[in-house]
């Protein structure tokens, strides 16, 4: 595969023994020029990779405010060339260079693009990856060397329920790093996650070199240290997405600021 931003990121942490944040945000939500500056301003504080959440009307791995973030952005307009567009700009701004973006997105959306298509804009638009949660482990050997080709890694997903066996072969398609899902359900801040995601994680590492994220109910700087005993990093969306929505109606600078101190703070136990 071509050089790509985000297996950069994980060899950089790896030698020097670190862990990371990687925050999600809705795209278009409240609006693009929002999700630009909020982009500038993780990479400004250290953001190392961002997840961008594809709006789509049936998200069905999400829980009430990332699907609320996705009704109103689709509501406004909001369509997958327009995010291409958006990051395209972020790109050309030279602002978060080495900053790794991911597209989350529905593999209905890739479909009905086209795969081959939809690969071709996210890479033009300087994307580096996707995380597609709908994509069957059968589908993805057509895919993977697909996305490969123009240097974009594809990142599998595994839950808790996710038999042995699948976890193994999820691992050895999974590009970039694996998308261990903490809990069974939906996308949420929770008090307390699991001891158990966390033994699994530290077992699933004794079968594969490749870097390992948690993700859904991490909410806080607590939860974040917490997972990242086990894990290459901590994968937090909801409870920025939260913050976002609580700050929507303020004057830009300032939703930009209350989003990225919040984050900030959630970067704090992996400095």
């Amino acid at each position: 595969m071509q050089d790509n931003r985000l297996t950069n990121v994980f060899a950089e942490l790896r030698s020097a023994g670190r862990q990371t944040l990687l925050p999600f945000i809705t795209a278009g939500y409240p609006d693009l020029d929002a999700t630009e500056a909020i982009l500038a301003d993780f990479a400004a504080r250290g953001v190392r990779v961002c997840e961008l959440g594809i709006p789509f009307s049936d998200p069905v791995a999400d829980g009430p405010t990332i699907q609320a973030s996705y009704t109103e952005a689709l509501a406004a307009g909001v369509t997958w060339g327009s995010i291409a567009e958006m990051v395209k700009r972020f790109r050309a701004s030279g602002a978060g260079a080495d900053m790794a973006l991911l597209a989350m997105v529905s593999y209905s959306i890739v479909y009905r693009h086209g795969p081959e298509a939809f690969l071709s804009e996210a890479a033009d638009a300087g994307f580096d990856g996707l995380i597609v949660p709908d994509l069957p482990l059968e589908e993805a050997g057509a895919f993977e060397p697909m996305a490969a080709e123009r240097g974009l890694c594809n990142v599998m997903l595994i839950a808790p329920t996710t038999p042995e066996e699948r976890k193994l072969e999820i691992a050895r398609h999974s590009r970039g790093f694996i998308y261990y899902v903490s809990v069974a359900g939906i996308t949420g801040e929770r008090k307390k996650l699991p001891e158990s995601t966390l033994r699994s994680v530290a077992e699933l590492r004794g079968h594969t070199d490749t870097p390992i994220c948690i993700g859904f109910g991490i909410s806080d700087p607590a939860s974040v240290a917490h997972v990242c005993q086990a894990a290459d990093g901590a994968i937090v969306g909801s409870a920025i997405v939260r913050r976002i929505t609580d700050a929507k109606d303020k004057p830009r600078g300032e939703l930009v600021k209350t989003v990225g101190e919040f984050v900030d703070s959630l970067l704090a136990p992996t400095r």
